[in-house]
């Protein structure tokens, strides 16, 4: 196997990453140091792959699972702070697994983790502009003209979002429910958003990532991704 590859299945990070790592000295292979970026790692030959120092172990098996995020979980591997994160919620789908992009601690709903550094990479990368699907609860006046800029775009802080669809779902006396549609993850942008235009999102479920959805999967629950899912994605 090539070694940036057996580095990515070790959910080190992607293949490409890898490649920056091995041309940066920073890889060992059986102690030594190696820099050839078409170096092949014997996997049944007992060798010792170190990165940064550390050893690392070829994940088993490549996995991907759904995940339900409740209110109140921390999206990362471990919290300096003691904060519940994802990790403990899929403690039992075993190997090493890290989530695939974020979402902050009050948002729930659709959270993928992956052992494959690759996956990860693909999913993440802006060129690829993955749909990402959420349900919003929205306080405050909105107009016809406020949708319109959400549709085309609004500046969330130093940057100007991207064309979205934005549906509204249902209208109450004091909310509305809107559908969000976006293809960037950039940090909190959907509640940034609402709030460019004066409204404030009370509540935030992602639905969907592509073709995978949310389903019936409920909160803290988790699932394996089906092959034509990944395929998908």
């Amino acid at each position: 196997m090539r070694l940036n590859k057996y580095i990515a299945h070790a959910g080190i990070t992607s293949r490409r990453k890898a490649d920056e790592l091995i041309a940066a000295g920073k890889v060992r292979v059986s102690g030594r140091v190696v820099t050839e970026l078409g170096f092949d790692v014997d996997e049944g030959g007992g060798v010792a792959v170190e990165v940064d120092g550390q050893p690392i172990l070829p994940a088993a098996k490549l996995s991907y699972i759904a995940l339900n995020k409740p209110k109140g979980y921390i999206t990362t591997t471990s919290d300096e702070r003691g904060r519940a994160t994802v990790m403990e919620l899929v403690s039992g789908a075993g190997g090493r697994l890290f989530p695939v992009g974020r979402l902050d601690g009050p948002t729930t709903g659709l959270l993928l983790l992956t052992n494959d550094g690759d996956f990860a990479y693909r999913l993440t990368h802006p060129k690829h502009e993955l749909v990402k699907t959420y349900l919003a609860r929205v306080t405050g006046a909105m107009t016809e003209a406020k949708l319109r800029r959400l549709r085309n775009g609004v500046d969330i802080g130093g940057y100007v979002t991207k064309p979205a669809v934005i549906e509204i779902v249902k209208a109450g006396e004091h909310s509305l429910l809107v559908e969000v549609r976006i293809h960037e993850g950039k940090n909190r942008q959907v509640r940034k958003m609402f709030a460019a235009v004066g409204c404030r999102v009370t509540e935030l479920e992602r639905t969907a990532i592509g073709d995978v959805r949310l389903g019936n999967l409920l909160p803290g629950h988790w699932r394996k991704l089906t092959s034509r899912e990944v395929a998908s994605l």
